[in-house]
């Protein structure tokens, strides 16, 4: 060696050998702003030698000692201490030199990161740059790292390169093997903030015995009787009363709940969260300060009533109230809950279904067009015998068939027979009547409460729109469940009385289909249902394997609204059980529904057939036909549906060469074993789990994923605000019985019938809170992600899936012309109704706030 090399090697000075990285983070922050104190703290921690250090990994050569790959020397971020400190929460950029020699280390695979500050702070990036005969490295991260004395094993991170398992690289298997393991835990202990562990539990923390047997409510999953998905294990000590129950946070509304730090909401998201909850909480109290309408403090006076609340707003009392408000509250949060005209008035946006005509809500056209363009347009199907039959076992039961007849109907089916009608698929049913019959003897017995099991048939017009024919409302017979139902039919009527009932009727329709929609088709059939993904995708397919990059964008939120919801919305004494019909029965009714749960019938297609409104037909584009031309949810959500499957094709076809590769990738195995096993272990032995032995296999199941969390989700979800923002549209509780003949009620119907149906269907409080809630569900925060878009451009280091993924934003962009094409044509009469709403929520893209559009990529509100 020459003496200049000798020099070298002793001082390490060899300019030739260093690779310049940048790394992007966010400091620890609070709300929306830089937590100051704390990263005051970090500066003096630096500055005393305790700084945040770098080790690079490679990914071409093994240590000399083991099979792990050589590690750089460590390398600090610098200027730390003399970093500008941004007020408000934001990414800085911080430079960092590694001593690299690339024919010794070979290529970068991977990096160790150690945080000897006492805070954390999110990681989003590592990029080197100019790696010899690499060019630039970037390492996507995405995470939170607290200070290394909270781990029990070292940070580590990949470059955005995918592997299958069998293709890693050497010196990165050991790492991503031990990656998997950290992530998985051992399933003891409570679970704190900075502990990275998914895992399972059953729903065992919706009741909270220890106050009461009242408050006590069975568990779901785990038993045949209350079969459900599994959600997050958080560790949290039982309660006294029950050892297999978790106990709940004593703090109310309290947002402490572990989800692993990285599934929780960005500063962003979590600002925008806390803002439109804290606006719902000021509102429930409001009735009680002040009789806000004239006659009956506690039940609007009218329907005029009603839109006073989005037309004048209301008006916090003067008084401490309202200065406590004005005082405490953070003036950007402030704007957002009360109108800027110095008055106190709490804003209430004007829900899309009454800003355009204030009474064609009530319409038999829109109450038929809100089956196939409102907020659940996934319950209704085609009527394929006459009367219609109950599956519920006659055993227990009784005779649970339908008393609607021949001559309830026969005179609106445009001179069709019921035969001819049923044969050309003309007649239609809304069938409510299954779900809600076994527990609805327990629900009438609960408070607040008084509904009915429904079926409601309806024609298919000429026009493509659909007529409602006839509802039957039943109750439990009073002698038991063994002797069946006593029901009632109700025809459509104008005039008088009877067209009071008739209103009354639908209103009773819309109570059963606004809780189905709430606890099933919204929360079981998005919510639930997807966590265990998210769970054994983070525990079984490593950061590396191509298809977590492929799915992890559509689990984004979703642990963290789940555990929400938990805590505060679907628990005992909630909002869920406060007002939705099912009251204290809500989510047992959701798991009795998962007992039909299909893995298979989640897609939209299958769905269509199953439900009879579609039938396969190979010469269509879709591979099937809709029975019912004009249904805006089938119509859109095809196309998004054809989309998302196209681009999983292209995906999982780059990286799977044929279905060997399937068969042998046991990271992908032992995802879907687990999935079954455990995620949807109540489900484990069903025989119609595909077998994931196939490309096809994979392809369709990542399909469905993909689905339920972006389009189903934004289908059921954002059109809250839009249809039950203005409850008498969407009432979710009734608190009467029809009134009969003869009773003060039916009196009161000649006279006033507005009155009569506010007092069955919208009183004031649950009005009030209802808006509320539905506006924070309803809303897009404004760091959304949505479907065709990604957070990060170098998600993949492979070019062809980059390549499929703009064809993919491609037919997105086209099917939202396609949707804006047809919302203008008045033939699609049931794209915008007499309401006059246009049928956006499958429109791909959307702005932040109540926009009734918009498809995000999770369920992450």
């Amino acid at each position: 060696m020459s003496l200049g090399g000798i020099v070298d090697a002793i001082v390490g000075n060899n300019d030739g050998e260093k690779v310049k990285g940048r790394v992007i983070l966010m400091k620890k922050y609070v709300l929306d702003f830089t937590d100051i104190s704390a990263s005051v703290v970090d500066g003096f921690a630096d500055l005393l030698g305790q700084k945040v250090s770098i080790q690079l990994i490679s990914g071409s050569v093994n240590a000399a000692d083991g099979l792990e790959g050589k590690l750089s020397n460590p390398a600090y971020l610098e200027s730390w201490l003399t970093h500008i400190i941004p007020i408000i929460a934001g990414e800085s950029t911080f430079g960092v030199t590694f001593d690299w020699d690339h024919k010794e280390f070979g290529v970068p695979g991977a990096f160790i990161i150690k945080n000897l500050h006492l805070n954390e702070f999110f990681l989003k990036s590592l990029t080197l740059e100019d790696v010899p005969n690499h060019g630039n490295i970037h390492f996507v991260c995405n995470s939170w790292v607290y200070p290394s004395f909270r781990y029990k094993s070292d940070r580590i991170f990949f470059a955005n390169q995918a592997y299958l398992p069998s293709e890693t690289p050497e010196p990165l298997r050991k790492y991503r093997e031990n990656e998997l393991v950290t992530l998985r835990g051992d399933g003891t202990g409570k679970l704190e903030e900075w502990d990275r562990v998914y895992d399972y539990a059953c729903y065992n923390d919706l009741g909270d015995p220890d106050k009461g047997e009242e408050y006590a409510r069975p568990i779901l999953g785990g038993s045949s009787e209350y079969p459900y998905p599994r959600r997050g294990r958080t560790g949290r000590e039982p309660t006294r009363t029950d050892p297999n129950c978790e106990s709940r946070n004593p703090l109310l509304m309290t947002l402490d709940i572990y989800v692993p730090r990285d599934e929780r909401f960005g500063h962003v998201k979590n600002s925008d969260f806390l803002t439109f909850s804290l606006k719902s909480i000021l509102q429930t109290p409001l009735p009680a300060f002040k009789a806000l309408f004239d006659n009956t403090p506690n039940e609007f006076d009218s329907l005029a009533d009603v839109l006073n609340l989005y037309e004048g707003g209301i008006k916090l009392p003067e008084g401490p109230l309202l200065k406590t408000i004005t005082d405490t509250i953070p003036s950007e949060i402030l704007k957002d809950i009360l109108q800027t005209d110095g008055q106190g008035l709490l804003k209430y946006p004007t829900p899309q279904v009454i800003q355009d005509d204030k009474t064609a809500w009530g319409t038999d056209e829109e109450f038929g067009r809100e089956m196939l363009a409102g907020i659940n347009p996934v319950i209704i199907s085609r009527l394929q015998e006459f009367p219609p039959k109950s599956k519920l076992d006659p055993t227990i039961y009784g005779n649970q068939n339908s008393t609607i007849t021949t001559e309830h109907v026969q005179d609106k089916l445009d001179g069709l027979t019921v035969d001819e009608a049923i044969k050309t698929n003309r007649l239609f049913i809304l069938n409510h009547h299954d779900i809600v019959m076994p527990l609805l003897r327990k629900i009438n017995m609960s408070a607040n409460t008084e509904a009915y099991a429904s079926r409601t048939l309806l024609f298919l017009q000429d026009n493509r729109t659909l007529k409602p024919l006839a509802i039957e409302l039943s109750l439990p017979h009073p002698d038991g469940d063994q002797f069946g139902t006593v029901s009632k039919v109700y025809t459509p009527a104008d005039q008088g009385v009877e067209g009071s009932i008739w209103m009354l009727a639908k209103a009773y329709v819309a109570v059963n289909d606004m809780g189905i929609h709430q606890l099933i088709s919204h929360w079981l059939n998005t919510h639930a249902v997807i966590e265990p993904f998210v769970i054994a995708t983070n525990r079984q397919l490593s950061v590396l394997h191509p298809i977590h990059k492929l799915l992890y964008p559509h689990f984004r939120n979703t642990m963290n609204i789940n555990a929400l919801a938990r805590e505060t919305l679907a628990n005992c004494g909630g909002f869920v059980e406060t007002y939705l019909f099912p009251a204290k029965y809500s989510m047992e009714m959701s798991s009795a529904a998962y007992k039909d749960w299909v893995f298979n019938e989640q897609a939209l297609p299958a769905d269509l057939i199953k439900r009879g409104v579609a039938v396969e037909d190979s010469s269509s584009p879709h591979g099937i036909r809709l029975l019912i031309l004009d249904y805006p949810y089938a119509i859109d959500g095809l196309e998004i549906w054809a989309a998302i499957n196209s681009w999983v094709t292209e995906y999982c076809k780059f990286y799977y060469k044929s279905d060997e590769t399937v068969q042998k990738d046991t990271e992908l195995q032992a995802w879907w074993k687990e999935l079954r096993e455990e995620g949807h272990g109540d489900k484990k032995d069903e025989p119609w789990w595909p077998k994931m032995q196939t490309r096809q296999d994979l392809i369709d199941c990542c399909t469905i994923i993909i689905w339920i969390a972006s389009a189903l989700h934004a289908a059921v979800n954002f059109g809250l605000y839009s249809y039950a923002g203005y409850l008498p549209n969407r009432p979710s509780l009734s608190w009467n019985l029809m009134p009969g003949p003869g009773s003060a009620e039916y009196e009161e119907l000649k006279t006033n019938p507005d009155m009569v149906f506010l007092k069955t269907f919208v009183p004031q409080l649950q009005t009030l809170l209802e808006m509320s809630i539905f506006e924070v569900l309803s809303r897009h925060a404004s760091d959304e992600v949505y479907l065709g878009q990604r957070d990060s451009p170098e998600w993949t280091k492979d070019k062809e899936p980059l390549v499929a993924f703009e064809r993919f934003v491609k037919m997105l962009n086209d099917i939202e012309n396609r949707i804006m094409i047809m919302n203008s044509h008045k033939s699609w009469k049931n794209r915008s109704g007499p309401v006059k709403v246009p049928y956006t929520l499958l429109f791909p893209k959307s702005q932040e706030g109540l926009t009734g559009k918009g498809i995000p990529n999770s369920v992450s509100i």
